[in-house]
């Protein structure tokens, strides 16, 4: 049984690896709130900081490095084996084994008395995936040298930012319709991420006196459907699913890869795992561990829960081993590196521009051509890699270890400079960093991407993208110190008019857009009855009667426009959209001056086309400020097309 209410651990070395993943992260999070003093071990320690308690011990080390191994396992009690190559582009089966085997011989000869490992469920008895295979494998390597093990064998973990809650939700919310594949129903038990926690912490004390496999779920055995279903039922969403017998995994972990966070090597290992009942058939779990673990009703309502927050504890995509090998930028450069560099001065003071670099990434976007980076992502997608969907943890911060789209966090100085290693594939290795020096009233901010290539594959990939690279970066430094300048001026002084002044600058709008349009009517009315009824027209002309009402409610339109963009932005934060509004209505009393005064279809068919442009360009900048304001202007938009066509057709008629 278990003594949770003094538990010696308290006094005991404990060794946890993995503490970057998912399930890792969260256990050091409760082992150190249990007061038990814990040394992790990871093989790029800076991704801890930040992240352990003060009275957590961080030491560098791998598992395939023995060495490393022995002085981290020196004076350690217990040890927590959570690590697995999943995410490995080599063979994970022989890299699994080499870690298991390293640290089972390094755990006998430091004398650690426990190895907690966590595993996966899966009938022995059974052809199961490699995946699965190598998990229990890895057990029994664990217990070869007279280590006691205690192994834990799980099926799916239910927790915000798990790999299989994350695949469930991105299917449900993306996919009204899912065209699914046999594997939605085989039979799991899935386990509540807090229950798996529970056990994992319980293992510390629990009375066994030889090595134990114990297999552990939730209360109850659904399938991948039946989760997808429960999710939708609690997120209010109705979704059809149709099962087809012919999608195989490699096409399953493709779909996968497409419409799911889920990398193609990844969800391949996944579906391989998946298309096994992973259910407990031994139960002595309950007779050990005072442990009643929930549902999966009561599991995704949790789940939901912490993602209704702004980020989740800890992500599986967080982990190191979720890309495969990701080489810092220390260390040896095989092959030439190239470096991309340029700076910019900005009007603002440090800690505001650094504050803009550090929103860099998932839902804030990358500053300029957001659709090129979302092409690139797809294009990694394609070729088996991570794609630019992991987004990032947090809105406004940033840790060492962070993911970020495509990228991960390798260094971060607050107020002065962020470095971002690349996880995508690539013939080589790639950084980007950005460095921000100054004082209180401006500052310099320089950006520099460094491609180390790997062959003449590396140096042809990197002139191939070499003048890509010079519009997207220089695009996005700039697009940096504009939302730089941006930033300051909203938190300088939001703008906010009181309801009259509200009212009174849309009076004043009304009465510039139909002091236009009176303008525009003075030249028409000396030609309307006279000289325009000499001219030839089309028969799809519309009649003189149509055009009053139309242009009254365009022009009203037009003003109302006007004044959402300046109720949000005021005149200062929308400059350029100001001159093109001001230039559309010059050209706009302009028009009726030449076609009708000046009597020149021509020249006013000329007219016109700028006018156009203008009235498009307007559009644009007032749909950038706010989106009705542009939708506003649609029709105004799509009237003057027809005017500068039927212009067209009147002075070819008459010509």
């Amino acid at each position: 049984m278990v003594d949770q209410q003094r538990s010696p651990a308290t006094r005991r070395l404990v060794l946890l690896t993995g503490a970057t993943g998912y399930v890792g992260a969260r256990l050091l999070n409760v082992l150190e709130k249990r007061g038990v003093r814990v040394r992790c071990l990871a093989r790029r320690p800076e991704m801890l900081s930040g992240r352990a308690g003060a009275r957590t011990e961080i030491v560098p080390g791998d598992a395939l490095d023995p060495d490393s191994l022995a002085r981290a396992l020196q004076g350690v009690d217990t040890a927590y084996y959570l690590i697995h190559s999943m995410g490995s582009t080599d063979s994970f089966e022989e890299t699994d084994r080499r870690g298991a085997q390293n640290f089972a011989s390094a755990a006998a000869k430091a004398g650690v008395r426990r190895i907690i490992y966590l595993g996966g469920l899966g009938d022995s008895n059974e052809s199961l995936s490699a995946h699965l295979r190598s998990r229990h494998e890895v057990g029994e390597i664990l217990r070869s040298t007279g280590v006691q093990v205690v192994e834990f064998r799980a099926s799916i973990v239910i927790g915000s930012g798990s790999l299989s809650f994350e695949m469930v939700r991105a299917l449900v919310e993306r996919l009204p319709v899912m065209i699914a594949p046999r594997w939605v129903s085989v039979l799991s038990q899935p386990i509540a991420v807090s229950d798996l926690l529970s056990y994992l912490a319980a293992a510390l004390d629990v009375e066994i006196s030889d090595s134990r496999i114990f297999e552990i779920g939730g209360a109850d055995q659904v399938s991948y459907g039946d989760l997808m279903r429960e999710y939708a039922r609690q997120r209010g969403l109705r979704r059809l699913i149709i099962p087809v017998p012919v999608l195989t995994p490699r096409l399953s972990s493709l779909w996968l890869g497409l419409v799911t966070p889920l990398y193609a090597r990844v969800g391949r290992k996944l579906v391989d795992s998946i298309c096994h009942p992973t259910v407990v058939r031994d139960n002595s779990a309950s007779d050990v561990f005072p442990i009643v673990a929930v549902g999966v009703r009561e599991a995704i309502r949790s789940a939901l829960r912490n993602e209704d927050r702004e980020y989740a504890e800890s992500r599986w995509s967080d982990a190191v081993s979720s890309t495969g090998e990701s080489p810092g930028l220390s260390g040896d450069a095989s092959g030439s590196r190239f470096v991309d560099s340029r700076e910019v001065d900005v009007n603002c003071p440090p800690d505001q521009v650094f504050a803009t670099v550090e929103r860099i990434g998932g839902r804030n976007g990358w500053y300029f051509t957001n659709w090129l980076w979302g092409l690139r992502g797809l294009m990694d997608l394609a070729i088996g890699g991570i794609g630019m969907r992991r987004g990032r943890p947090h809105p406004e911060r940033l840790r060492v270890g962070d993911t970020l789209d495509c990228w991960r966090v390798e260094a971060v100085e607050p107020g002065r400079r962020l470095r971002l290693a690349a996880e995508m594939k690539l013939p080589g290795r790639a950084w980007l960093e950005f460095e921000v020096i100054g004082n209180e009233r401006c500052s310099q901010l320089r950006q520099t991407a460094t491609f180390d290539a790997r062959g003449v594959l590396g140096r042809a990939y990197w002139y191939l993208v070499y003048p890509l690279h010079q519009v997207v970066f220089a695009g996005m430094l700039r697009g940096i110190a504009a939302a730089s300048h941006k930033r300051g001026e909203t938190q300088r002084d939001a703008f906010n008019p009181s309801a009259l002044v509200q009212v009174l600058v849309f009076l004043f709008f009304l009465a510039v857009c139909f002091g236009t349009a009176a303008l525009g009517a003075q030249w028409t009315f000396a030609s309307v009855n006279g000289w325009y009824q000499t001219l030839a027209k089309p028969a799809w002309t519309p009649p003189d009667w149509v055009f009053g009402p139309v242009w009254s409610v365009l022009y009203f339109l037009m003003a109302l426009a006007g004044w959402l963009v300046w109720r949000r932005c005021g005149i200062s934060g929308a400059q350029v959209a100001w001159f093109l509004f001001a230039a559309q209505l010059v050209l706009n009393a302009g028009w009726s001056g030449i076609f009708f005064a000046m009597r020149s279809p021509g020249g006013a068919f000329v007219e016109i086309v700028v006018l156009w442009t203008a009235i498009a360009a307007t559009t644009l900048a007032f749909w950038s400020r706010h989106k009705l304001a542009g939708w506003l202007f649609v029709p105004y938009l799509s009237w003057s097309s027809f005017a500068a066509l039927l212009n067209l057709a009147i002075w070819r008629m008459n010509a």
